[in-house]
């Protein structure tokens, strides 16, 4: 990820050393040191982002120091590699961290409650990756690769982060590889989504085509968007050959704005920037030859972590400035170097350099897009590079943010069934935007028409997609719904009501042959039929009652019967329902 690619451009490298030893504590004091885990109300859970393989000692403290702000996390541990022969999913965590098993933080983070969808970057050469998904054999294999990295880990789903279609292949291959593209998502996602997994894509920015501005649009949003659960949006690296903003603000809301357009608000992320950028932007003197290259205007800028950013500036004593227009902040210093020419003779340069990063403020007007569209959320490129400031801004606007409404709706395959035959219940939980709610509780509860409140009967969890189905055996007339529980996150969803009628089972028992004028017993049961009334009729040319009874506690009924002078007796018994049982006996 730009930097430019998160995969080739580490920022820092940390040591593993004290990994083991901060997994332990963080899962032990995370509620006692944040007192907002304490409180009530709890902050909606806006905030995401990556876990690198690299800075583990860093990043992930500050996600456990704030799980109360988030749902998910994006382990930045895996590249897809193909050799012309086979496709692989290379482990990054484990060489970098060789005396921390991977199990352990992932143990960490499932038990602080997470889901846990790990990225995978793309790890080929030039066009490699795109030849491979150009064909239906090479995008099977790709999948077959990814769905099983998820199943034998037991991952909530997989992130994408396949930038070299962006920054490597070049843009006059986006018209070729656009279509492949698709195709390959498609797949992945129906694989996914058949074991229960999201599919996740990280892609840069797109616009509006209409704007005559369309971006990366190699990544197709508007033709993935039905078939993904979530687009992780690389709103930053709007500079970066020249100084300027990492991701203004109009620019990134441009973005979102388009994204909200094509696909429901709720699967839109916004990225965000935990790192700054500094450019030389002139020079004075003659730079030593050590730095000569690297301290020019045209050099490459350097990086820095956007906590640092305050001591960076008072170190040579710059005052920092907040743009109101891009919504980021901007400082501007002086660093003088001092060596020897490649002659070897004393020299000195002053560099004058210009810093620009998304400080704490610039955090919470990325935020303020979260309620003002209702997007799924923050993510944060990389997870413990920012200030605390700017995690209490985020957490101060996710406890103004209201619930989500939840709509639910229940339908039956059978309004009327027999006694002991099944039927189908489908539910269906969305958002008000027609987004689905995946792995939201559910519980199934019944109600008489002799009782006052619901029954639970049973509890279930939905798909990715939003939905469930259930079998279900009743013995008696009932009223069914679907009800979630209500959260911080999102309203109480409770479906419409559905009236499911039992047409009773009868069983009728009756000798299959009788004398004239003699008496003889009609029996059976009804299930369900306890203590209901049933009725015994005669054909005569059409049915005529005879009697009517009571079942008992058990369903049984039973009728006295005389028989007349004729060939034979036909009878049936009736319940409620219209249900009925029929017999013929024959008379000697």
């Amino acid at each position: 990820m730009l930097f430019r690619s998160k995969s080739k451009i580490p920022l820092m490298r940390k040591s593993s050393k004290s990994i083991k030893t901060l997994i332990s504590v963080f899962l032990v004091l995370v509620f006692t040191l944040n007192p907002a885990l304490a409180d009530n109300p709890q902050p909606r859970k806006i905030y995401s982002g990556w876990l690198p393989y690299y800075s583990m000692k860093t990043s992930l403290p500050a996600a456990l120091n704030n799980i109360d702000l988030m749902r998910e996390i994006m382990p930045f541990w895996y590249t897809l590699k193909y050799n012309g022969n086979k496709v692989s999913i290379t482990d990054l965590y484990t060489p970098a961290n060789p005396s921390v098993p991977i199990t352990q933080p992932l143990s960490s983070l499932k038990s602080a409650g997470l889901l846990i969808i790990p990225t995978i970057t793309d790890g080929t050469d030039k066009l490699v990756l795109a030849n491979l998904i150009s064909t239906d054999t090479g995008r099977s294999t790709a999948v077959d690769a990814i769905v099983n990295l998820v199943s034998q880990n037991n991952f909530d789903g997989i992130d994408l982060d396949f930038e070299n279609f962006a920054f490597v292949d070049g843009n006059t291959t986006w018209d070729k590889t656009k279509p492949n593209w698709i195709l390959f998502v498609q797949l992945l996602s129906s694989k996914l989504h058949e074991i229960g997994k999201l599919l996740s894509i990280t892609s840069p920015y797109a616009l509006d085509p209409a704007s005559g501005k369309k971006g990366y649009y190699v990544y197709a949003w508007a033709e993935i968007a039905p078939v993904i659960d979530r687009l992780r949006i690389m709103t930053y690296d709007y500079s970066v050959a020249n100084p300027g903003p990492i991701g203004p603000i109009t620019w990134t809301e441009n973005t979102v704005k388009y994204a909200t357009s094509i696909m429901p608000a709720s699967k839109v992320f916004v990225g965000l920037a935990g790192y700054g950028r500094d450019w030389v932007v002139k020079v004075d003197g003659i730079c030593p030859v050590d730095v000569a290259k690297t301290i020019t205007p045209s050099a490459k800028a350097a990086t820095f972590i956007m906590s640092n950013a305050a001591t960076l500036a008072a170190g040579y004593g710059a005052t920092i400035t907040y743009n109101d227009a891009f919504q980021e902040a901007t400082f501007t210093y002086q660093k003088t170097y001092n060596g020897n020419t490649a002659t070897g003779l004393a020299t000195t340069c002053t560099a004058t350099r210009t810093a620009w990063y998304q400080d704490a403020r610039a955090y919470q007007a990325r935020a303020q897009l979260i309620a003002k569209y209702r997007l799924g959320g923050l993510v944060a490129w990389t997870i413990g590079f920012e200030d605390q400031q700017a995690m209490t801004n985020i957490r101060n606007l996710a406890l103004t943010i209201a619930p989500d409404q939840v709509i639910s709706t229940l339908s039956s395959d059978l309004a009327t069934f027999k006694y002991g035959q099944p039927i189908t219940l489908s539910g269906l939980f969305t958002l008000a935007d027609k987004s689905p709610v995946p792995a939201l509780p559910v519980h199934l509860e019944v109600k008489r028409a002799d009782e006052s409140s619901w029954r639970e009967l049973s509890a279930f969890q939905t798909g990715v997609d939003g939905k469930l189905s259930v079998q279900l055996y009743l013995g008696q007339n009932q009223s069914v719904r679907l009800r979630s529980d209500g959260s911080w996150e999102r309203l109480e969803g409770v479906s419409n009501q559905q009236d499911v009628n039992v047409i009773p089972q009868i069983k009728i028992a009756s000798p299959s042959r009788v004398l004239a004028n003699s008496k003889f017993a009609i029996t059976g049961t009804v299930n369900p039929g306890k203590q209901i009334p049933v009725t015994l009729e005669r054909f005569d040319g059409k049915w005529k009652s005879v009697g009517t009874t009571n079942t008992d506690i058990n369903g049984g009924y039973s009728f006295d019967v005389t028989a007349a002078r004729e060939p034979f007796i036909k009878l049936r018994v009736t319940a409620n329902g219209g249900s009925s049982a029929a017999v013929t006996i024959s008379v000697l």
